[in-house]
């Protein structure tokens, strides 16, 4: 098992524990290109993945602001950039680059035999 970016707490193999953990199978790893976004909805939850030089970042899919998804916006660098009125937020931090203490909801993600998984439960700016 390879965690796509930095592990908060340690990753234990194996499905059964997966699902304990609160990981979900999200999308297949060969379908997200480097430099891409896509929208996600694990368990119902909105969430777009980026690919940034080889990671896969998980943040909230809605836009603050207007709740604009953002997967229809921009990926600049580890940046995206909302469709609906320019804001710009770390898409590794989720902070709203504009003003920090604002930002998305992060989720962990990790890789397993070629799939994606995301963690809900993720760190709110608050």
């Amino acid at each position: 098992m390879k965690s796509t970016q930095s592990p908060g707490l340690p990753e234990k193999a194996g499905t059964a524990s997966d699902n304990a953990l609160g990981w979900t199978y999200v999308f297949d790893d060969s379908a997200l290109p480097e430099g891409q976004m896509a929208p996600v909805y694990p368990l119902g939850v909105n969430v777009v993945l980026a690919r940034v030089r080889g990671a896969v970042y998980a943040v909230s899919g809605k836009c603050p602001h207007m709740a604009c998804p953002l997967f229809m916006g921009g990926l600049e660098g580890y940046t995206i950039v909302c469709p609906c009125h320019d804001w710009r937020f770390d898409v590794r931090t989720g902070r709203f680059l504009s003003a920090p203490e604002l930002g998305l909801t992060v989720y962990q993600t990790k890789l397993e035999a070629g799939k994606l998984f995301v963690r809900l439960g993720g760190k709110e700016i608050a």
